[in-house]
């Protein structure tokens, strides 16, 4: 017995004292005590977990080709390209598993070589397979891709039925769902029907079962025939927390200052509002209906030298939502979300820089 005392006060010890936070509720914000999310999280980071390690987040929206310029100008002069794995959903997926643990991924690729390709790409980055769909009549999209010397991208994209924007409602079988404790989704695969319909209902079905949404609306304005603005509304409705930058928000029809924008995301439902300032860093607000709220938060960012931004808002996106799953307070899910984005931008490419928790604690001086 007395060995079994001093191993509880020695894990506690290492681990640090398990603080309820509280947990959103169906329906609702009305906090409930959670105790053991930090106290495994901990374990997790240091290793000493027993758990299977299955995922607690689920991701789900396009993975595409990347064609990346092999010199900085406009994309009409450009006149070779590198492929890359990409697309907003798939790269915040990629990131989250760098981070630890695993996320399941929902995405559908066409049957063609690129779709093989991004296929063993997220395979060789840790991700599970069971939700990588292959559709057989549809092609892997694709996204050409420039930027300026300051590493500014410029985006042109080939997804004209393409098989991200056939995505199926159901598709996602409910034990899924009852195992994880955050689904993901983003802004492009609400752009075309039945991608959008399959979105909401997955989205939905995870609110039913207490999951906590987080949206990254994405925007990208040649995508759209109009309806962004409403699609925004509807997605910041059904969601928990929303990450943003100020493009994103002025393609809905809101521009302002920082502090002016968070409150409008806020005033659209969500309880958490994170926003992306470029190299200014980034800014946080949650209400007193977030489990980690009411708080705000701003951080810097980080000095490093950039390469390509490409993928940086994706994977700032990976970090806080892993913080917040973790349970740190919002000033260091804000930190880890901008440090994970430093990271990324090291090497050309949104997935392609080696990115994990090490490196991103350096980073943070931890």
């Amino acid at each position: 017995m007395t060995g079994g005392v001093a191993l509880v006060f020695g894990l506690l010890a290492v681990v640090g004292p398990v603080v309820a936070s509280p947990a959103r509720v169906p329906g609702g914000s009305n906090p409930l005590p959670s105790y053991p999310n930090v106290f495994y999280a901990r374990l997790r980071r240091l290793g000493m977990d027993d758990t299977d390690g299955s995922p607690d987040i689920f991701v789900a929206g396009e993975c595409l080709v990347d064609l990346l310029p092999d010199a900085p100008g406009r994309l009409a002069t450009v006149e070779q390209f590198h492929r890359r794995a990409g697309g907003a959903p798939a790269n915040v997926a990629v990131r989250l598993a760098d981070l630890g643990p695993a996320p399941w991924f929902w995405t559908r690729l066409g049957d063609d070589a690129f779709g093989e390709f991004l296929t063993e790409t997220l395979v060789s980055a840790g991700l599970p397979d069971r939700f990588v769909r292959t559709d057989p009549d549809a092609k892997t999209p694709v996204a050409f891709v420039a930027h300026d010397d300051n590493a500014d991208r410029e985006f042109s994209f080939y997804r004209a039925g393409t098989a991200d924007t056939r995505f199926a409602s159901g598709t996602v079988p409910g034990d899924a769902l009852d195992a994880v404790e955050w689904v993901v989704f983003g802004g492009v695969c609400l752009s075309t029907e039945p991608a959008r319909t399959a979105m909401f209902d997955l989205v939905d079905r995870a609110r039913d079962r207490n999951c906590t949404v987080a949206f990254d609306p994405n925007a990208r304005p040649e995508l759209w025939d109009g309806g962004f603005p409403a699609a925004f509304d509807a997605a910041c409705a059904a969601a928990d927390v929303v990450k943003a930058t100020p493009a994103d928000l002025a393609a809905a029809g809101i521009e302002g200052p920082p502090d002016a924008l968070l409150d409008a995301v806020l005033d659209r439902g969500p309880h958490t509002a994170f926003l992306t300032l470029g190299d200014e860093g980034a800014v946080a607000r949650a209400t007193d209906a977030a489990p980690w709220g009411p708080a705000d938060a701003s951080h810097h960012g980080y000095d490093i030298d950039v390469v390509d931004t490409t993928g940086a808002g994706d994977a700032f996106t990976a970090g806080a939502i892993r913080g917040l799953a973790d349970r740190v307070e919002l000033a260091a899910a804000l930190s880890l979300g901008n440090a994970t984005a430093a990271a990324t931008t090291t090497e050309s490419g949104a997935i392609d820089a080696d990115v994990d928790r090490s490196v991103v604690d350096r980073l943070r001086g931890e």
